[in-house]
Order: structure tokens, then sequence, then C-alpha cells
């Protein structure tokens, strides 16, 4: 699989969870805070945090970020991983405690045909 993107070079981090009830909240917290962190990086386009209204879907919380390129996604995971670090914050360890499955990957847009 190529990680090149034919046509526009955009990078999209998508990352699904099913969020017990209980769990909200503090996932959408935390999301977004992380995202008021995303939005002020270089490279950063536009971000979603949506959550499902209807439909048999598994994921109830989902995150999307568009990236201008990989290397922007490149630069980005050390300045998050540092901001996380200065306040104790871990979100492995808060998913593993909240019973919280989650989905994680970067995708591109398929190139057209």
């Amino acid at each position: 699989m190529s990680t090149n993107n034919h046509r526009t070079g955009s990078v999209f981090r998508v990352d699904k969870f099913v969020v017990p009830i209980e769990a909200r909240d503090e996932i959408l917290s935390k999301a977004r805070m992380t995202h008021e962190l995303l939005r002020q990086q270089e490279g950063f386009v536009q971000d979603f945090l949506l959550e499902q209204f209807s439909g048999p879907g598994e994921f109830n919380i989902v995150t999307m970020v568009e990236w201008e390129s990989q290397a922007a996604v490149d630069r980005v995971v050390p300045i998050v991983k540092a901001a996380h670090e200065r306040i104790a914050f871990s979100a492995q360890e808060t998913i593993a405690r909240l019973g919280v499955k989650a989905d994680i990957a970067n995708y591109q847009r398929v190139p057209e045909a």
C-alpha cells in the first residue's frame, strides 16, 4: 500500500472509539483538549469531533484531523507527547481505565480512477 497521496498529499488521522456512557464526558474532555493543541500546529487543516446519533455502527465517538502531509503528522507527534507528559496524561491508560475500545489509524484519499 502506498503512503503517498497522489491527489492532495493530505493525511487524515481518524480515531474511532466505543465509549461507555459513564466515560463519555471524560473522553470528550480529553479529545477537546488535544484538538485545541492540534489546531495550533503547522500543517493542521481541519478537524471534527463526531458523536453517533443513529445507526447500528459500533463506534460512538469519532475524531478526524486533516493534516497537509505526513511530514506535518510526524512533526506534531512529539509535540503532543510532550504536552501530555507535562500534565501527566496517558491516552492509553485513560482508554484502559475507562473500558474504551479504540481503533486509530492514518488515512489518505483514494486516488480518482
